[in-house]
């Protein structure tokens, strides 16, 4: 039998004997160095962009026109001048914003959405609210004086009315006007389309009718030159929003014929333009309807 000398490994008996054994052959290894991935870049928004600033360029260009000619940096021809390149940046806005969805459409790519939409949304806003103004152009007739009294219009005396009132009246070549003046012509025009603005009695003296007046007024903000309740006479003047025109108003207010009531008259007139696209017709009826207490809003 062996003894458990003899069954020693040689590597124990070469340790025993001081020789070390020899090393184990080393596995090279190879280290790999990979390259950082540049994160992907997002694509370009430049067809959204561009028409977002179109289109917001187009509402501020608008801005730009109407308040510059209300502030009398420029005449008020040349702001309109530029509210038609803003209609005409606003439009182009819509149809660029389709012309570039189908396109991308068309090519397999993503068309960037946000932005186009707003810019098209913004555009085509303005172009729609200016459009609302040539339609209603074309629905009234192109004047700017208007009166409850075609007959014996209220006359104007602290504030002066415009020199060339009545020297752009349309219909000089229309056959059922031919041979009118201007005066008969703005008449005929004023019937046809005002027909439901006329004088209105109001059960209520002269002196309150005109304290009343004087109090709607200066709730619209209007500027009042003169206030007699004594001759039954107010004057004032309205300021629009934007453009700051300004249009003269002159209310004229008779006793009936027992004194108890009032007859009212009233007249606005624009101080510049040749149509005033209804605005006075809707301030004579709005104030008219305060005034007699028969409007439903007021």
């Amino acid at each position: 039998m062996q003894s458990d000398e003899n069954l020693q490994s040689p590597n124990a008996a070469n340790s025993e004997s001081g020789v070390n054994p020899a090393p184990s052959p080393a596995v090279e290894t190879e280290t790999i160095n990979e390259a950082p991935v540049a994160p992907a870049k997002k694509p370009s928004n430049w067809s959204g962009k561009t028409i977002f600033w179109l289109g917001l360029g187009s509402i501020m260009l608008a801005l730009f026109g109407a308040l510059g000619s209300g502030w009398g940096l420029w005449d008020f021809q040349l702001g309109y001048q530029l509210l038609t390149i803003a209609f005409g940046a606003g439009l182009l806005s819509v149809l660029g914003g389709f012309l570039i969805g189908w396109w991308a459409r068309r090519k397999g790519k993503t068309a960037a959405r946000p932005l186009r939409w707003l810019g098209m949304t913004l555009g085509g806003g303005l172009a729609l609210w200016l459009l609302s103004f040539a339609y209603t152009e074309r629905t009234v007739p192109a004047i700017h004086d208007i009166s409850t009294d075609l007959a014996d219009p209220p006359q104007f005396r602290m504030l002066e009315v415009r020199a060339d009132n009545l020297d752009q009246i349309p219909g000089e070549n229309e056959p059922e006007m031919k041979g009118m003046n201007p005066q008969q012509r703005w008449a005929a025009l004023h019937q046809a389309t005002y027909g439901d603005i006329r004088s209105v009695r109001i059960s209520t003296p002269v002196a309150e009718v005109i304290a009343k007046a004087e109090r709607l007024a200066k709730v619209r903000g209007w500027e009042i030159a003169v206030a007699d309740p004594i001759e039954g006479r107010m004057e004032a003047t309205d300021t629009t929003r934007f453009f700051r025109f300004k249009d003269d108003v002159v209310i004229r207010v008779r006793p009936t014929e027992d004194g108890t009531g009032s007859i009212v008259d009233m007249r606005s007139i624009s101080r510049v333009g040749v149509s005033d696209l209804g605005t006075n017709a809707k301030r004579v009826r709005g104030f008219i309807a305060d005034l007699a207490g028969t409007n439903p809003a007021g």
